[in-house]
């Protein structure tokens, strides 16, 4: 018997990368998941594909197609659970969406306003939503229940484009004042601060020729076995409220990946970044352009 067996969990965003990686590890320890996202079907990179991979992990997949540009697929999503069950114990915020062409660098008036609808909009104000509609039923668990939100470094520091780096820092910061609204209600809220990741489109950017880390980066299995320690650690409500490295918390628990590995620290990767702080009474760091793992361009071409 898993750690999580009988919860009930949702995870947005759970048909590629790191959502997958998070449902799978959530279903290793026995939970029932209900993987939300756009894409269906049999091949991979769907919700399909995702709810039988958590199956057939030991817990069991649901998959739920839904748009999370749409605030009534999302309503609908925990409607089906609370007619499902009644309640629910986790939520793991995860959806977001790459702009077309990927964002990578460049001031904003470059990129097409859309690309805050698409990371920003996606990225933390569906998450939002998402919360909303959530609370009432993760106030009728009779575990310990909780949100965790997926962030980025980019929370702290000058990451890819100013857009990107608002929503995370948002998506930090919304995570503290949820969980002073939650604690009334022992609801626990926290976020998780992966470094470099290979998801399934770091891989493609890498075999395009795109300076991206991939040595000792972190995978999406670990961080949803990071998470799944995370929920099944009877003291999570001490983490409330804060942002956490998943790559120290994987070291901390003894986590490894699907290669039996754990990762580097990817705190040291960013350690000498400059730190985004615009309430700082020191003149403006300018930030140098940094690649996927933290390094500057310059230094790493």
């Amino acid at each position: 018997m898993g750690n999580l067996e009988g919860h009930i969990a949702v995870v947005t965003g759970a048909s590629r990368g790191i959502g997958r990686g998070v449902a799978i590890g959530l279903g290793e320890q026995g939970a029932t998941v209900y993987v939300t996202g756009r894409s269906t079907g049999d091949h991979p990179r769907t919700i399909d594909t995702t709810a039988r991979e958590v199956t057939e992990a030991g817990g069991l997949g649901v998959p739920v197609q839904t748009d999370h540009f749409d605030d009534g697929q999302i309503a609908a999503v925990f409607a089906k659970v609370k007619e499902d069950h009644g309640h629910l114990d986790i939520l793991v915020n995860n959806v977001f969406k790459i702009p077309d062409p990927p964002a990578w660098e460049g001031g904003f008036w470059e990129h097409p306003v859309s690309i805050w609808d698409d990371q920003v909009g996606i990225g933390l104000r569906g998450h939002y939503v998402a919360s909303w509609h959530a609370a009432p039923l993760l106030f009728k668990s009779s575990k310990r229940p909780i949100i965790i939100n997926i962030t980025s470094p980019a929370g702290i520091v000058y990451l890819f484009n100013s857009s990107y780096s608002v929503g995370k820092a948002g998506l930090d910061r919304l995570t503290h004042d949820m969980a002073v609204e939650l604690a009334p209600k022992n609801v626990t809220a926290l976020a998780l601060r992966p470094g470099p990741t290979r998801t399934e489109f770091i891989e493609d950017q890498a075999a395009q020729g795109i300076q991206v880390a991939m040595d000792d980066a972190e995978t999406p299995m670990f961080i949803g076995r990071v998470a799944a320690a995370v929920i099944s650690d009877p003291l999570h409500h001490e983490m409330t409220g804060r942002v956490h490295w998943s790559s120290e918390l994987g070291i901390g628990y003894g986590v490894v990946d699907e290669n039996g590995a754990t990762p580097m620290s990817a705190r040291q990767r960013f350690e000498n970044a400059p730190r985004a702080n615009p309430y700082s009474d020191e003149p403006l760091q300018f930030a140098p352009s940094l690649a996927h793992g933290g390094q500057t361009k310059e230094d790493s071409e």
